[in-house]
């Protein structure tokens, strides 16, 4: 497609974004380049997928013309100063995944001039059912975001939305599928209480969380009307909600996921 995409770290979610990109055709191997501090995840990028591979990050940062930062946040400080004497830099378009880290700091180290990409994903993009949040500074262009939102689409959904919402955004989106874990495997574990094999009780909680989810993404009707369609006048299910409702599941919900941007907001500001 003549441009080079670059990941910088081979990391899960790098690797998971990096196979989406080649299964939906959108980029080549050719047209990769990973770097990683070792050779052995890169060794093994190299052998399964056929793309380019390197220790060095500044000689990926002059190859490529998208460079996607890919490495924990604790790192994002070495891997700036690394790339700021890269004298092509300005010309490319920087993406960083690290949680907490605003685009402010990016633009302290790298000046903003810097086109950059502040983006938010989650681990469901390792099965091609990501939802990925996009914030661009003013050096981004119309192509540019088109094609940010573009590699995110290739492992599931994105969205722009302003910076300031990242912390409830962190909750809502990115932290959130740890709270369904632990909700399928409560669901699981009730099932196993009452006689069911652990076995399938997983794979009926797993199936049962997958379809409502779907159901309200692509069903257009309200959470509480899709609830209200399973909830028969004196049924199973009415009794199951009034026991999540005396147990004060929604308020749990809710003090979590405020806990959580709240966590978001705490750590952001160390970067400031």
């Amino acid at each position: 497609m003549g441009v080079t995409i670059g990941f910088i770290g081979a990391g899960n979610m790098t690797t998971a974004i990096l196979k989406g990109l080649m299964a939906s055709g959108l980029f080549d191997a050719g047209d990769i380049i990973v770097s990683n501090p070792t050779r052995d995840k890169l060794d093994l990028l190299q052998k399964n997928c056929g793309v380019k591979t390197t220790t060095d990050n500044r000689a990926l940062a002059a190859e490529a013309d998208y460079i996607l930062l890919g490495v924990k946040p604790g790192i994002i400080p070495e891997v700036l100063h690394q790339l700021k004497g890269e004298t092509s830099l300005k010309e490319k378009l920087l993406i960083s995944i690290a949680a907490g880290i605003p685009i402010a700091y990016y633009e302290g180290i790298l000046g903003e001039d810097q086109p950059f990409v502040r983006t938010m994903p989650n681990t469901p993009a390792m099965v091609g059912e990501g939802m990925t949040v996009i914030a661009a500074n003013h050096g981004v262009d119309a192509e540019g975001l088109a094609m940010v939102k573009r590699i995110f689409d290739a492992v599931g959904k994105s969205l722009v939305v302003p910076e300031a919402l990242f912390d409830a955004v962190t909750a809502a989106s990115g932290s959130s599928p740890a709270m369904v874990y632990v909700f399928i495997e409560a669901l699981a574990d009730g099932a196993v209480l009452k006689g069911l094999p652990r076995e399938t009780a997983y794979a009926l909680a797993s199936q049962a969380v997958l379809g409502a989810a779907k159901m309200a993404r692509d069903s257009g009707l309200h959470p509480g009307a899709l609830k209200d369609a399973v909830t028969s006048p004196g049924g199973t299910t009415i009794e199951a909600i009034k026991v999540l409702e005396d147990r004060g599941f929604r308020g749990a919900v809710m003090e979590a996921v405020k806990q959580c941007a709240d966590k978001s907001h705490e750590i952001s500001n160390k970067f400031k």
